[in-house]
């Protein structure tokens, strides 16, 4: 796992792309360098985490055999020994850089990403035809961002190194921040700044002669408008999930440095950590944290299944005061405005386990694909029961309950199915389901925010809202989390789950089989009770959180009090003071929890004083 900046110009200068790339050491502590091209207008910069190949062979930047090209990686190819093999290469050295390179050099770009199989992000100079091109995994696993600092095309893995050039601007996009207040993120392409974007997944873009154009080679749309296999049995069904699980596991539990696994204990980190334990000659190293919270306490659970594995089960206790320790560091850990809770847990979890290892799997992608999450039925439920009523009719009949938000917590419940009632049609049924604040032009002001990701050419609910997750939550919110958390420690993190080939399984198969006896997931379930037994990893399912709506009225008040300030907030210009004050006051007061839309107005806020804009 890596850091990779790099720029086009007229002139270009080493200097300033290895000032670049320092601001992202902590992708790459082992190693670093450059590579310039004077005369065709380009400068590439690497910062390592070497993991696999750790001699100079696998040093970045790299040339390709017969010097046309030059790469800087970041990420991994699992399945790169198989296409070496395809490739009549006398190799330098046994790295998956040197894989990828070569495999770009016989078959071209959009032929050799098809083949890969893995997470990654990488920036391609052809010397030959003076174009630069950058790519990323099929899911957006690995960062990078890109856009113009001045007259340079500039690209990196963070904000924070493009932040390094000296032309950058610093402009915000209010309409970004308009879709950041509505789910507490930033997706693909827009960032925080009104000159960067963000590549989305499975995209490959090429730059040349002052122009951009990008291109997909894979789509999860494809794979979602395909009707199900109505035929496919379960023990048929449970066997093809459990080959291409173990498969995909054993494939990226290759490393030349110590591996491990995050363990909760639920579902999909325990279905990760046994099959690890069942294709290893010793103990696999698993790792935990608990909280004093019980509510937020995954711990026992995942002791238990480490138990019954006989993994090496390290876990570690944390405070109350250890998790609010971490706030301060999100601005600089996230680098643009990050409103998910879990990235508390997770950036501690992460910190305990690059004690131990470089490298750790977790489960990350199972909700999404086996149908994980309540609003998968939620919204199918919804819609069956008021779904025939004309949205015009529905929007009426709910606008009353509305107006019981402020009587107590019955009224909040009330007004937030009323919300959820009055929706259009099903994209908006989801987008109401999944809104921290379903107003956001209330809040950012001089802001339009930018259209929802279309659905439209799915006609079953259940696939839609699955499809939605994948290409918009899962990229925007769960793998920025764990990115930044764990590349903040200089820890790589891979997701067995999200091997393109399982997902594809995954939307090949009809909702009996994912879902069933009132229980979510039900076919990862079925794999899992070959290895675990079935009382172990029955149980509730807990959020990966932390209590910010208890914090935010004790440990964590002043702080969010200074923040929160009106005089500030109309001073800064960006956000509505009044909604925000009212739902402060709310909060403080005990009657309600706002503490989802505070603290994405909160990281919103420390992002903004980190910034200094």
């Amino acid at each position: 796992m890596c850091g990779i900046v790099g720029y086009a110009s007229k002139t270009v200068s080493e200097a300033i792309a290895l000032k670049m790339s320092e601001a992202i050491r902590h992708r790459g502590p082992d190693d670093g360098g450059a590579w310039i091209d004077q005369a065709g207008g380009v400068v590439l910069a690497h910062r390592r985490l070497a993991v696999v190949d750790l001699t100079d062979a696998g040093k970045q930047p790299m040339s390709s055999a017969d010097s046309r090209y030059v790469i800087v990686y970041n990420g991994e190819i699992y399945n790169h020994l198989d296409l070496r093999a395809s490739l009549p290469i006398n190799w330098r050295g046994h790295s998956d850089t040197e894989t990828l390179i070569e495999a770009i050099a016989a078959w071209g770009v959009e032929a050799a990403l098809k083949k890969c199989v893995g997470m990654f992000a990488f920036a391609l100079w052809d010397r030959a035809e003076k174009t630069l091109t950058l790519a990323r995994d099929r899911f957006g696993e690995k960062p990078l961002y890109y856009g113009f600092a001045g007259e340079s095309f500039a690209f990196a893995s963070e904000l924070k190194a493009l932040k390094a050039h000296p032309d950058f601007d610093d402009a915000i996009d209010r309409d970004a921040l308009a879709a950041f207040v509505r789910r507490g993120y930033i997706n693909a392409p827009r960032s925080i700044y009104k000159h960067v974007k963000k590549l989305p997944p499975a995209t490959f873009l090429t730059f040349k002669d002052g122009e951009t154009n990008c291109k997909e080679y894979w789509s999860v749309l494809d794979a979602a408008i395909k009707a199900p296999r109505e035929d496919i049995g379960d023990g048929e069904a449970i066997d093809s999930l459990d080959f291409l699980l173990r498969r995909s596991v054993k494939s990226q539990m290759i490393a030349d440095v110590p591996l491990g696994a995050f363990l909760s204990g639920g579902i999909d980190s325990s279905t990760i950590a046994a099959l690890m334990q069942a294709q290893s000659s010793r103990p696999v190293k698993t790792f935990t944290i608990g909280f004093e919270a019980e509510e937020y306490n995954e711990a026992p659970r995942a002791l238990s299944v480490a138990n019954h594995l006989a993994t090496d089960h390290t876990e570690l206790y944390l405070s109350g005061a250890d998790a609010i320790a971490v706030v301060p560091k999100l601005p600089e850990l996230y680098d643009e405005p990050f409103g998910d809770s879990s990235q508390i847990p997770t950036y501690l979890i992460s910190q305990m386990t690059r004690r131990s290892v470089t490298v750790a799997l977790s489960g990350d992608g199972g909700d999404e694909l086996f149908l994980g999450y309540d609003r998968y039925f939620l919204a199918e439920r919804i819609l069956k029961r008021i779904g025939w009523i004309p949205s015009l009719l529905r929007y009426a009949l709910a606008k009353p309950f509305a107006l019981l938000e402020r009587r107590g917590k019955i009224g909040d419940r009330l007004a937030k199915l009323s919300e959820i009632a009055a929706f259009k049609d099903e994209e908006e049924l989801y987008l109401r389901l999944v809104s921290a604040f379903k107003r956001p032009s209330e809040i950012v002001l001089g802001a339009n925010e930018p259209p929802p990701i279309s659905a439209k050419a799915i006609g079953d609910l259940n696939r839609k809202v699955r499809y939605l997750d994948q290409v918009d939550y899962l990229s925007g919110d769960i793998l920025v989390k764990v990115d930044r958390a764990a590349m903040g420690v200089s820890l790589e993190t891979r997701a067995p789950m999200l091997d393109h080939r399982l997902a594809e399984f995954a939307w090949s198969l009809p909702r009996r089989v994912l879902a069933r006896e009132g229980k979510s997931k039900w076919l990862l379930r079925q794999v899992l009770y070959r290895y675990v037994p079935q009382k172990l990893v029955d149980r509730p399912k807990m959020g990966f959180g932390a209590p910010i709506d208890r914090w935010l009225r004790g440990e964590l008040k002043d702080w969010a009090d200074d923040m929160l300030n009106v005089n500030r907030l109309r001073r800064e210009g960006f956000l509505n003071p009044q909604p925000i004050a009212q739902k402060w006051q709310e909060h403080r007061s005990d009657q309600y929890s706002r503490h989802h839309f505070l603290w994405t107005i909160l990281m919103f806020q420390a992002w903004l004083e980190h910034n200094r804009i």
